[in-house]
Parts: C-alpha cells; structure tokens; sequence
C-alpha cells in the first residue's frame, strides 16, 4: 500500500526495471544519502521520462517501533527532502522486506525487465568511508547497475553488503 492510499504491485511495472529502496527517513544511514540529494538525484536522473525506471521507496519499519514515521510523516519527510521516487509504500508487518530478504536500510534492489531481481545490496561504499562528503563521489552500484541494464548489459555487480 503507498502513502497515497493506492495498492501497487511489481506486475503493474512489468517491462520497466524497477529500484527498491528499502528506508527510513529516522535512520542514521540514511539520513546523510537525504541530506547530501544523493537519493534525490538518483531518483530524479533514473525516472525521467524515456528511461522506464520505477524508483518504490519502501518502509518496513513496525507500526510500534521508534522509527516508525505514519504515511503522512513520511510523505512530509519526502516533501522536506525533496525525494521523487515513483510511490512510497507501506509494509508495517514485513511481509514484502521479508519476502524480499531486506535487512536494513539502506538496502536497494534492482530488478530488469523481464523481472529478475539482477542486484541487492548497498546503495554505495559509504559504509567504507563514513564521511558525508564523500557520497557524491563514492561508488555507488546502484547507479552503475541501473546504467548496465539502459545500455542493454547485464551488470558486472549483482551483490553488495548492504549496511544500515
């Protein structure tokens, strides 16, 4: 369910490549990759028209834990952020971060178009560094997958350690 009240489901994207963003606008790895526009910037290059890339923006967080932001403090949060993914959902009992085997967050996923989940793991090698300063030009494998799979290779990464 997203924040917007609309139901969504990977069938409805079949032929596009799809960004999971597993997040939490509460969390301290996060936080920076927000506050820096790194995200922002990913979402933005990666969904402009023509490039059939849907970026869904996932909170798996307990309605009970600390962390925990209601859809409209996230959708506040996203506003302040200046985030543009394609929808923010909803997933307060884990059904889809458990399916999916996400961790933490940060922790991305990138599906082709045929459906295949082609990469998990970190958005960047931020863990390595912990300096802020360094996102915009840490190596982010998001952003090398997602440019493989719109020239029509496959990814020479498929898997990273998320951390978070």
């Amino acid at each position: 369910k997203g924040t917007d009240g609309k139901d969504y489901t990977l069938e409805q994207f079949k032929g596009k490549i799809v960004v999971l963003e597993w997040t939490n606008y509460n969390c301290p790895w996060v936080i920076p990759h927000y506050e820096q526009g790194n995200m922002q910037r990913l979402q933005k290059k990666y969904t402009a028209k023509g490039k059939d890339v849907i970026w869904l923006s996932i909170q798996s967080t307990k309605t009970n834990h600390r962390q925990y932001q209601k859809p409209e403090q996230m959708l506040a949060t996203a506003k302040k952020w200046k985030a543009v993914p394609t929808a923010q959902l909803m997933d307060p009992v884990g059904k889809v971060g458990t399916a999916y085997g996400a961790r933490m967050t940060p922790h991305m996923y990138v599906i082709n178009k045929k459906g295949e989940v082609v990469y998990t793991g970190a958005i960047d090698n931020y863990r390595e560094t912990r300096n802020r300063e360094d996102l915009k030009s840490n190596r982010n494998y998001v952003a090398e997958v997602l440019d493989a799979l719109l020239a029509g290779k496959t990814p020479k990464v498929q898997s990273t350690d998320p951390y978070g």
